[in-house]
Protein backbone atom coordinates (compact mmCIF):
# COMPACT_ATOMS: atom_id res chain seq x y z
CA UNK A 1 0.00 0.00 0.00
CA UNK A 2 2.62 2.81 0.93
CA UNK A 3 4.90 1.56 -2.55
CA UNK A 4 1.47 2.05 -4.28
CA UNK A 5 1.27 5.69 -2.45
CA UNK A 6 4.70 6.50 -3.03
CA UNK A 7 4.39 5.69 -6.67
CA UNK A 8 0.88 7.60 -6.78
CA UNK A 9 2.78 10.78 -5.12
CA UNK A 10 6.00 10.64 -7.67
CA UNK A 11 3.27 10.35 -10.68
CA UNK A 12 1.30 13.57 -9.16
CA UNK A 13 4.61 15.32 -8.42
CA UNK A 14 6.09 15.02 -11.87
CA UNK A 15 2.07 15.87 -13.09
CA UNK A 16 2.17 19.32 -11.15
CA UNK A 17 6.17 20.10 -12.09
CA UNK A 18 5.09 19.28 -16.01
CA UNK A 19 1.74 21.42 -15.80
CA UNK A 20 4.08 24.54 -13.51
CA UNK A 21 6.29 23.85 -16.98
CA UNK A 22 3.42 24.17 -18.94
CA UNK A 23 2.53 27.37 -17.40
CA UNK A 24 5.53 28.99 -17.78
CA UNK A 25 5.98 28.45 -21.39
CA UNK A 26 2.33 29.59 -21.98
CA UNK A 27 3.42 32.95 -19.83
CA UNK A 28 6.32 33.73 -21.71
CA UNK A 29 4.10 32.81 -25.23
CA UNK A 30 1.66 35.45 -23.38
CA UNK A 31 4.42 38.04 -22.83
CA UNK A 32 5.34 37.53 -26.75
CA UNK A 33 1.76 38.35 -28.18
CA UNK A 34 1.16 41.04 -25.84
CA UNK A 35 4.19 42.09 -27.39
CA UNK A 36 2.54 41.98 -31.05
CA UNK A 37 -0.28 43.50 -30.06
CA UNK A 38 1.17 46.29 -28.68
CA UNK A 39 3.13 47.10 -31.86
CA UNK A 40 -0.35 46.12 -33.99
CA UNK A 41 -1.94 49.08 -31.69
CA UNK A 42 0.37 51.12 -32.25
CA UNK A 43 0.09 50.63 -35.79
CA UNK A 44 -3.71 51.44 -35.87
CA UNK A 45 -2.39 54.59 -33.72
CA UNK A 46 -0.20 56.03 -36.53
CA UNK A 47 -3.39 55.05 -39.02
CA UNK A 48 -5.13 57.10 -37.56
CA UNK A 49 -2.56 59.52 -37.26
CA UNK A 50 -2.70 59.65 -40.89
CA UNK A 51 0.50 57.50 -41.75
CA UNK A 52 0.71 54.76 -44.82
CA UNK A 53 -0.46 51.56 -43.24
CA UNK A 54 -2.70 49.00 -44.89
CA UNK A 55 -5.31 48.86 -42.69
CA UNK A 56 -5.91 45.16 -43.67
CA UNK A 57 -2.19 44.64 -42.75
CA UNK A 58 -3.49 46.61 -39.27
CA UNK A 59 -6.55 44.34 -38.85
CA UNK A 60 -4.77 40.68 -39.84
CA UNK A 61 -2.24 41.29 -37.07
CA UNK A 62 -4.71 42.38 -34.22
CA UNK A 63 -7.00 39.07 -35.12
CA UNK A 64 -3.99 36.61 -35.55
CA UNK A 65 -2.65 38.18 -32.15
CA UNK A 66 -5.88 38.11 -30.63
CA UNK A 67 -6.13 34.42 -32.02
CA UNK A 68 -2.90 33.20 -30.83
CA UNK A 69 -3.66 35.07 -27.18
CA UNK A 70 -7.13 33.31 -26.93
CA UNK A 71 -5.13 29.68 -27.82
CA UNK A 72 -3.02 30.61 -24.75
CA UNK A 73 -5.60 31.78 -22.66
CA UNK A 74 -7.41 28.37 -22.86
CA UNK A 75 -4.14 25.92 -22.64
CA UNK A 76 -3.10 28.03 -20.04
CA UNK A 77 -6.48 28.02 -17.94
CA UNK A 78 -5.93 23.87 -18.55
CA UNK A 79 -2.45 24.27 -16.92
CA UNK A 80 -3.59 25.55 -13.74
CA UNK A 81 -6.57 23.43 -13.63
CA UNK A 82 -4.37 20.19 -13.84
CA UNK A 83 -2.05 21.87 -11.31
CA UNK A 84 -4.69 22.57 -8.91
CA UNK A 85 -5.87 19.05 -9.47
CA UNK A 86 -2.32 17.49 -8.94
CA UNK A 87 -2.22 19.96 -6.00
CA UNK A 88 -5.31 18.37 -4.48
CA UNK A 89 -4.28 15.03 -5.08
CA UNK A 90 -0.86 15.65 -3.14
CA UNK A 91 -2.67 17.03 -0.44
CA UNK A 92 -4.74 13.56 -0.49
CA UNK A 93 -2.27 11.71 -0.26
CA UNK A 94 -0.42 13.49 1.93
CA UNK A 95 -3.01 12.73 4.52
CA UNK A 96 -3.15 9.00 3.50
CA UNK A 97 0.34 9.07 4.60
CA UNK A 98 -0.07 10.73 7.95
CA UNK A 99 -3.15 8.22 8.36
CA UNK A 100 -0.62 5.55 7.72
CA UNK A 101 1.98 7.22 10.03
CA UNK A 102 -0.46 7.35 12.97
CA UNK A 103 -1.79 3.66 11.98
CA UNK A 104 1.64 2.55 12.27
CA UNK A 105 2.25 4.72 15.83
CA UNK A 106 -0.81 2.92 17.21
CA UNK A 107 -0.06 -0.59 16.40
CA UNK A 108 3.77 0.36 17.35
CA UNK A 109 2.36 1.39 21.05
CA UNK A 110 0.11 -1.83 20.89
CA UNK A 111 2.77 -4.13 20.68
Amino acid sequence: FVQQTERSLQLMTQRALEAESNVEKLKQEIFILQGELETSKMENKNLRAGQTTDLRAVKHNIDFALQNLHKIITGANWSIRQLASGAESLNFVAEILKSTGKISEAEAEED
